[in-house]
């Protein structure tokens, strides 16, 4: 086990720059997407938080296995809309 993940282990929130790393997404795409409540957060003060089972939850949701992995994200996406 790498030093990151045997810090993760313990942990029960992300912030939104470290759920955008381990999903593999630009920072930028991470908070439109808690904007949008695509992705479940706290928010506490002015910080944001991703709470880590709830991310694990909506990453094993319904539905989600039988999908390419680059769809799995796209919930309410606004495909086509300009």
């Amino acid at each position: 086990m790498t030093r990151s993940t045997a810090e993760d282990a313990g942990r029960l929130t992300f912030t939104v720059e470290e759920a955008a790393k381990r999903l593999g997404l630009s920072r930028g795409l991470m908070y439109e997407a808690v904007r949008m409540g695509q992705v479940p957060s706290i928010r506490i003060g002015r910080r944001i938080l991703i709470p880590r089972a709830a991310l694990e939850r909506m990453l094993q949701g319904p539905g989600t296995e039988n999908l390419p992995s680059a769809t799995r994200l796209d919930h309410g996406s606004q495909r086509g809309h300009v």
